[in-house]
């Protein structure tokens, strides 16, 4: 049996791809094959915007982990759709997608690319999984290197709490999907172990570094005016902008055991992952 990883060279595929080596054989495609080149593996040159390109580079292949790209929601609805296209034109008999919570039913605009791509596999009849993966820990402690010379972190989420994860632990749990059985046709929501507050998440961070640091909370509008003044694309700040105001609606606090269950471990809490980024 071919399992075949996309995305292999991005910072979620590269771990799966560190964490699959350790299970399974697997194959890996990327647009720039150039940049795999270390991986150790049979690399595949493939691209999303070229459906026949990408029948070629799924051909005999049984197993698919799509790893969902980066990208304003149009391009990436239609991307996504040509890899679905092209792996049912190759014959694939079970597609792993990395997806987002609750992605059929969540307000998150985020979401849209997601339910939209979770459909078109279901509407091809091959086997599914899908990864329904929260919020990574790394999005929040990898804005701390501008967050901390401010002693302030900002956001529009209030009092919300959000349940994050180490995308260390999303991409083990993909690597054990894609390297065992059982799996079929299951959907899994991947969370962290526990729900947080922006104010919590200041906390840890103070705690962890011995200096006064807070959380605050913003207008969304301020919010996306300060992101697209730091160079953020329009549609980038808007997405972020209303994560954080979802956030405070609650649509991201819910706690679930499927990626613990998954990994037959605890989840990797935040403060590690704080503690983490303000020393390195």
């Amino acid at each position: 049996m071919t399992t075949l990883l996309t995305g292999a060279t991005g910072q979620l595929g590269g771990l799966t791809a560190k964490h699959l080596r350790e299970r399974a054989d697997f194959v890996v495609s990327v647009r720039d094959p150039a940049k795999a080149a270390d991986l150790g593996v049979e690399v595949r040159q493939g691209d999303f915007t070229d459906p026949d390109g990408l029948a070629k580079t799924f051909a005999g292949v049984d197993k698919l982990v799509l790893v969902s790209v980066d990208g304003p929601d149009e391009l990436r609805i239609k991307i996504h759709a040509n890899a679905v296209a092209a792996a049912q034109r190759a014959g694939v008999q079970h597609i792993i997608y990395t997806s987002v919570s609750d992605a059929a039913t969540s307000p998150l605009g985020l979401a849209k690319v997601h339910k939209a791509t979770e459909e078109a596999i279901r509407a091809t009849g091959i086997a599914y999984t899908f990864l329904r993966n929260g919020m990574y820990h790394e999005n929040y402690t990898g804005q701390l290197a501008q967050a901390l010379p401010l002693g302030a972190f900002l956001t529009s989420a209030a009092t919300g709490k959000i349940a994050t994860v180490a995308r260390d632990d999303l991409a083990l749990a993909a690597a054990i999907v894609a390297a065992t059985d059982g799996h079929e046709n299951k959907i899994y929501e991947l969370t962290g172990a526990q729900a947080w507050t922006f104010d919590e998440f200041a906390a840890l961070v103070a705690e962890a570094t011995g200096k006064p640091f807070v959380h605050q909370n913003i207008p969304a509008a301020e919010l996306t005016a300060i992101y697209v003044g730091a160079g953020l694309p329009d549609f980038l700040a808007e997405v972020l902008t209303d994560i954080y105001v979802n956030i405070g609606h609650g649509v991201l606090a819910d706690v679930r055991p499927d990626l613990e269950k998954l990994i037959g471990r605890p989840a990797s809490p935040l403060a590690h992952a704080i503690r983490e980024a303000v020393t390195s």
